[in-house]
């Protein structure tokens, strides 16, 4: 069911990152400049052909100045105001084998997206997250077992019920440092830059 469900996401991400990327006017060697992903990697992605991990399409997320979560985002013509959870498809990383589903509405006009992340044992995603045209809020609330989130130079160690606020604009490791999976909810709101 998953792995249905990946193969599908994957055609969404690579139809999803063609239109942004052409939207902007911007040539597969500027994104690749602008991302310090590989011209033929995005290629690749583009075409379905590769399976990118979580930390590759948050680097591509950056240079397009959006988040992770919009990269999975169905484009929907009718935004509607409910995300029925058989619709909410999981995407499994192939780095790290943490799942995701983006539980808000897809496409509906909101400032606000809930991501879902069900984190294995032992597990661990490095994000070189850099600042954006647009400041990106995100609070992370564990909802099952802990996990340790270093955002920066400051390392957080969470457990159930614990939520933690970080903006995206330093790099932020996601650890799970134990013996059980872990699962957390992750909001983002994105503010608009007044100076643009």
């Amino acid at each position: 069911m998953i792995e249905e469900a990946v193969e599908g996401i994957q055609h969404r991400i690579a139809a999803r990152l063609h239109d942004l990327r052409s939207r902007r006017g911007l040539s597969l060697e500027a994104l690749a400049a602008l991302s310090g992903v590989s011209r033929s990697m995005i290629s690749l992605i583009e075409r379905g052909e590769s399976s990118p991990t979580a930390v590759v399409l948050e680097k591509l997320a950056t240079a397009l100045d959006m988040s992770l979560a919009a990269l999975f985002e169905s484009p929907r013509v009718d935004a509607l105001p409910v995300a029925r959870y058989a619709d909410q498809e999981p995407w499994k990383d192939p780095g790290s084998g943490y799942v995701r589903r983006n539980v808000s509405p897809p496409s509906f006009p909101s400032p606000i997206r809930i991501v879902e992340v069900s984190f294995p044992a032992r597990a661990r995603v490095a994000y070189e997250t850099g600042a954006r045209g647009a400041t990106i809020h995100q609070q992370v609330w564990v909802l099952d077992g802990s996990i340790d989130v270093t955002v920066g130079a400051d390392r957080h160690r969470l457990a159930t019920g614990d939520c933690l606020a970080l903006g995206l604009d330093r790099p932020v490791v996601f650890h799970n440092p134990h013996r059980r999976r872990a699962r957390y909810a992750v909001v983002l709101v994105s503010c608009p830059d007044p100076g643009r």
